[in-house]
């Protein structure tokens, strides 16, 4: 007996799940809260003119190193632009308490479990023409 596997679709509640969780293992200490959001093989590319992070354990160290740690203060606010099938494209705006503030588009493209095997960010901020 063969058992037929279907894939689910995501929807925008999933998405708006998971952009949560996103930002509360940003805020959070540590990397250990990113094996709930991404596949151990994700593909993360911080920047459309970046190479690709390659693996879980990659994207825990470019994470440390770029984020300010628990005590970073900013506000997030997301809204998702678009939804098919697995993937989804989520606008995000940011501001930094003792930074410039970031406008975001995601592309994030999901796993059957609900983690994000891609991630592609579009990030802008008033002053950059490429985020970086």
């Amino acid at each position: 007996m063969t058992v037929e596997r279907h894939r689910r679709a995501i929807d925008r509640a999933m998405v708006n799940r998971w952009v949560a969780g996103y930002e509360d293992a940003w805020r959070s200490e540590g990397t250990d809260r990113l094996a709930a959001l991404f596949t151990d093989d994700v593909t993360y590319r911080a920047s459309p003119w970046r190479e690709p992070i390659h693996g879980i354990v990659a994207l825990g160290g470019f994470w440390e190193a770029e984020r300010d740690g628990p005590d970073e203060v900013f506000m997030m606010s997301s809204a998702v632009v678009a939804v098919d099938s697995m993937t989804a494209v989520v606008r995000v705006e940011v501001d930094y308490e003792h930074s410039r503030p970031w406008r975001d588009l995601w592309v994030l493209r999901f796993a059957e479990d609900g983690r994000v095997a891609a991630f592609e960010e579009w990030p802008f901020a008033p002053d950059t023409l490429d985020g970086h």
